[in-house]
């Protein structure tokens, strides 16, 4: 696909159809940067990580949205530079629409297998990877949208202002990048900097509170290194109870913590009163 909108954009003096082909360009370095990451965080826990290597995920995560970033800089610089410096005549052909429509078929097809692939694995960095070819499929269609627009213009000598809506689906298909960006990057320092889940606590105490034999549920801390949530609380206990009886409390409140969150690492520290 970087090829192919390569090709086709400087054939054709397509500054929209060479955002994407930047963009794809980013994809296919995103995924390879994503595939590494997947497989490292995979690994198990070990004696200098003892969290695991998650967190790899997310910095994966942050170096692509870095990387979308600085190409959307150079898009709009490009963009703002044709429309108001120096202008370029666009040749639209068939193979400008062919490109495109075949890049939004194959962005709809990998977006559903990641997606599908996330929620199984519960992977953040797949997920960021749907994401982005998601927003792919809406950025191809402003691209289109503009070369039907320059196409028009050149059909109709009165719309001929038309023919400057190339660069401006160049500045659509950025600021759709720059808003995924966003969104990415914001999730993706979160889980750097430790960020608990929003209303993760506020749903563990009611759910502990309400187990048998547990007086009070205290000090709670969550946060993800890339899929696995590592979730931490204290409970009060009757300090009468046996080793065995202690226990067996803290495994049926890890139940019930895994209920909210399955699959979590959970460690329960009981307290007596």
């Amino acid at each position: 696909m970087t090829a192919m909108k390569t090709i086709v954009g400087l054939l054709t003096g397509s500054l929209g159809i060479l955002a994407e082909a930047a963009h794809s360009a980013l994809d296919l370095v995103a995924a390879l940067m994503t595939y590494i990451a997947v497989r490292i965080s995979g690994k198990p826990a070990d004696r200098t990580h003892h969290y695991g290597h998650g967190k790899v995920e997310n910095l994966s995560a942050l170096i692509e949205t870095a990387l979308l970033f600085i190409t959307c800089g150079w898009i709009i610089w490009e963009a703002t530079h044709r429309l108001f410096f120096h202008k370029v005549e666009v040749e639209v052909t068939f193979w400008s629409f062919a490109v495109m429509a075949t890049s939004i078929v194959i962005d709809i097809s990998r977006s559903r297998v990641l997606s599908r692939t996330a929620k199984k694995y519960n992977s953040q960095a797949l997920e960021a990877d749907a994401l982005h070819f998601e927003t792919d499929v809406w950025s191809s269609s402003v691209v289109i949208l503009g070369l039907a627009c320059v196409k028009l213009g050149e059909w109709v000598p009165s719309l001929g202002w038309l023919r400057e809506a190339d660069a401006v689906a160049a500045l659509g298909v950025s600021a759709l990048v720059i808003w995924v960006c966003w969104q990415l990057g914001r999730r993706t320092i979160d889980a750097l900097v430790d960020s608990a889940p929003a209303g993760m606590e506020e749903r563990i105490l009611v759910a502990v509170s309400a187990v048998p034999g547990v007086r009070d549920c205290h000090n709670i801390r969550a946060r993800y290194s890339g899929p696995m949530l590592f979730i931490d609380l204290h409970v009060l206990v009757d300090g009468r109870l046996s080793l065995f009886e202690a226990h067996a409390l803290t495994e049926t409140i890890e139940g019930v913590i895994q209920q909210i969150a399955p699959h979590a690492d959970v460690t329960v520290h009981p307290e007596p009163y």
